[in-house]
């Protein structure tokens, strides 16, 4: 059973961990979880219809960590990461939702950081921060150099300034990932809440970490085709929205094709010549 540190407070956060074929890494998200300096409420996992040993680890690791509010949802039918967030997040309770992603960590002030930030700015609806392909999540951090930047929707636009895990939302906002859209649903939603006039910033401090490259690796990112079309598709839905005009997603298409060569040139070099180094 994992106890509670003596120096560990409860915060008003809902943790959201989409699962799918994740039993070999969803512990070391939890226990980055669990190490946090400020704890969440709860944690709610969600398992995707997983077919492997997930959902028994999940109940595992439910009990390993009994002090800890671990709330299971298993889904019959796979709808994807966006979608199962949708699901935990509908089932939260706190007045945060911060979202991790079942293979990836976080440094254990993140919630703290994160939670401090968002009440420096009472207007934001989301907040995010930087993130790292890095396993030294126990690296110090000063506190007195943490800075917060605005992030535009033009920002937005060109570039998706965050990666889920290190984001954190109000629960009530009126928005939520797109049902049924399996890549770049995460971007299309920051994109969303800011084309809505709402304030989004961003700690400039690494808080999550990764353990695969962004592109051409597994998971969802693992086919940076469909993350195009996605990314393409994001930009028209917007135009049809009238958040932005008709001219400016196409163009927008074209800058995004671009990134799409220059990534597939990335990936090509690091399979070719990667293994070298």
């Amino acid at each position: 059973m994992m106890l509670l540190q003596p120096d560990q407070t409860i915060g008003p956060v809902s943790v959201v961990i989409p699962c799918f074929r994740c039993a070999a890494s969803i512990a070391r998200a939890i226990e980055s979880v669990a190490s946090q300096s400020v704890l969440p409420t709860e944690i709610i996992l969600v398992d995707d219809a997983s077919d492997d040993e997930t959902l028994s680890e999940l109940f595992r690791l439910q009990n390993l960590f009994s002090t800890l509010c671990i709330k299971i949802i298993h889904l019959a039918i796979n709808v994807g990461a966006g979608s199962a967030r949708n699901r935990g997040w509908d089932e939260a309770k706190s007045e945060f939702i911060a979202f991790l992603d079942a293979d990836d960590s976080w440094h254990p002030k993140k919630i703290e950081l994160q939670l401090d930030a968002m009440y420096s700015w009472p207007d934001a609806l989301l907040s995010g921060h930087r993130s790292d392909i890095s396993s030294n999540i126990k690296r110090q951090i000063s506190t007195d150099r943490i800075s917060v930047k605005k992030i535009t929707f033009k920002h937005l636009l060109f570039a998706n300034r965050f990666i889920t895990p290190s984001v954190m939302v109000k629960r009530e906002i009126p928005f939520r990932f797109r049902t049924g859209q399996r890549h770049m649903e995460d971007h299309f939603l920051w994109m969303q809440i800011a084309s809505s006039g709402y304030t989004i910033i961003r700690v400039e401090e690494k808080l999550a970490f990764t353990y695969k490259p962004a592109y051409g690796w597994s998971g969802l990112s693992s086919n940076i085709w469909l993350m195009e079309k996605a990314e393409c598709g994001n930009y028209l839905h917007l135009a049809e929205k009238g958040a932005i005009p008709r001219i400016i997603a196409i163009l927008l298409c074209f800058y995004s094709v671009f990134k799409f060569i220059k990534r597939t040139l990335i990936v090509y070099m690091f399979l070719l010549f990667g293994s070298a180094y």
